[in-house]
This record gives structure tokens, sequence and C-alpha cells, in this order.
């Protein structure tokens, strides 16, 4: 490949492994980092990459993409890991944070790569795993080096199918963190909605069918409730506690500017309260089991209703 970069890759979860396995495919030289040796190794060993057991082995890479739980996390990589990533990276090199990262975190982190000569694209991700191992994702770029940018969006287009400007770096990391509060709010009010109806005699699956040919249509209705909760699955490959975390960095970024978001601060609690009583590793639609629990009722294990 004519235009193949070396890339450095760190977070191979269920998110980050088809994203990179896109990057490997499309002809990209990958040094690979995954908290987990053995899933790391294995990525290696499937896709010809070089495994990386410390900083050092990115000094050569053109551009590192993080895909990790937490900015905390991508922080701690990059600024700490045996004396920080950022450090061993060549000056003039990118980093790309993909993960849902705190906006006001990612421009202190900025500020701090740049006095290595290295710029930061913030670019989180929607579509959740089947977008992730399509390549299809939606990414929200945010950046304050426009050359930087340009320089990340032959990976981000090997990765995503929609790719917006969403202003300076840390914007990305914004907008990530709204519209994972509002699909929150779509799971929340959509899980409510089937536990009323249920206690009320409605069928679950009728209602879904209902809500998508309805004004109440969203994601969690035509995909969630349909694929996951009402065959009893609940496994979308998104965690509960991240999700909890996301809608927090939402309702931090609506107390730090001022704003009036009564709807967001009452998501916080309650995604907060379902992750500490099912766990945060389990999947996010389980928080409908806490929420079943405290109305004393279970949804019937059946697929959708489909019409004659």
């Amino acid at each position: 490949m004519a235009n193949a970069l070396n890339v450095g890759f760190v977070g191979l979860g269920n998110m980050g492994w088809p994203m990179a396995r896109n990057l490997a495919r499309a002809g990209h030289r990958l040094t690979v980092r995954d908290a987990d040796g053995a899933r790391q190794q294995r990525f290696a060993a499937e896709h010809e990459a070089r495994a990386a057991d410390a900083p050092a082995a990115f000094r050569e890479v053109d551009a590192v993409v993080t895909m990790l739980p937490t900015g905390r996390i991508v922080r701690e990589v990059l600024l700490e890991w045996q004396g920080g990533l950022g450090q061993a990276l060549p000056r003039g090199a990118i980093v790309i944070d993909m993960s849902s990262s705190d906006p006001t975190g990612t421009r202190e982190l900025g500020k701090a790569l740049a006095a290595n000569g290295v710029a930061l694209v913030d670019a989180p991700v929607s579509g959740g795993v089947p977008k992730a191992d399509a390549g299809t994702l939606a990414i929200m770029i945010g950046g304050d080096d426009p050359a930087a940018i340009e320089r990340a969006r032959p990976l981000l287009d090997t990765m995503g199918k929609k790719l917006f400007l969403t202003g300076p770096l840390g914007s990305g990391h914004a907008m990530k963190a709204l519209n994972n509060y509002v699909a929150a709010a779509g799971f929340t009010a959509a899980a409510e909605a089937l536990i009323v109806g249920c206690k009320f005699g409605l069928d679950p699956a009728v209602m879904v069918e209902i809500l998508n040919a309805s004004t109440g249509r969203n994601f969690s209705t035509e995909y969630t409730m349909k694929e996951h909760v009402l065959p009893r699955k609940f496994a979308t490959g998104f965690a509960l506690g991240l999700l909890a975390k996301d809608v927090a960095i939402a309702a931090d970024l609506v107390e730090a500017i001022g704003a009036e978001a009564p709807v967001c601060q009452l998501l916080r609690e309650l995604w907060a309260e379902a992750a500490t009583a099912m766990g945060g590793s389990v999947d996010h639609s389980v928080a409908l089991r806490h929420w079943e629990k405290e109305n004393g009722v279970e949804l019937p294990v059946r697929p959708a209703h489909v019409s004659a």
C-alpha cells in the first residue's frame, strides 16, 4: 500500500479490536498494546502486528490511536506508563483519542502532548460493535490543528463512514457524551414504558412494534429492545459502567458551563444507581433488570412481535 502508515493502537477491547483489524486490513503497519497481554499477543499474531510491552515500541509511529474505557486511562498511558507513551513518540506524531473521554481533560492532555511536539485529535465514535466491525462508524472529530486532522483522516476513513468536524479540541468528546446522554434517555424511557405497560397487561413485544411504527421510535426501540431485551440476551457489547460514565461526563459538562439540564442530571443518578446495583462490567441493557426489580415485574422472554 503506497500510503501505508506506521500506526500505534492502544486498547483492543470489543470496539478496539475490529477497529485495529480494519486498519491492518487497509495495509497499515500496526504496533498494538492492550492491558490483556494474551489478547495483545493474539491480535499481533493474527494481523502481523508488533506487540508493544513498553513505550519505546512506538518510537517510529506516525500516529497512535487510543480506544480505552476512560479519559483517565488515556492520560495514564500517554503521560505515566513507564514515563509516558507521549514522551516516546517522535515529534510531529499524532495521537487520535477515539475513547469516550472528558472534554476538559482532553484539552489539558492536548497541552501536555504539544510540549513534546505531538498533536492531539479527539475522534470518539458511535455505532457500536456492528459498525466497528464493518468500518462504518460515525466519528466526531475535534482538534486545534487542521493539518493534524487532515493527516488523521485516512485512518479515520478506514474505521468510519460518517466523519463530522465538530470544532476545537475536546468538542468531539463533548458531542459523544451528549450523544450517549440522548441514547441513555431513549433507553430509559423505553424501558420504563415497557415495564409500566407490562404491569398494566400490555404485551411488551407488541409495544415495541407499535413504538417502532410511531413517534416513540428510537435506536433502543429499533435495536436494543428488539434484539437484546425482549429475547433476554443483554449482549450489545457496551458496558453499563461505560454508559453511566458517559452520562456523567455530559452532566459534568452541564455544570461546567452553568447550563440547566435537569433530565441529564436525573439520568446521571439513575444510571449510576443501576451500575452500582448490577455491576459496571455487565451489558448496559442489564439496567432494565434493575428497574424490573424495583417495580416487581419481569418482562416475558419472547422475540419481538411480527405482524401477519
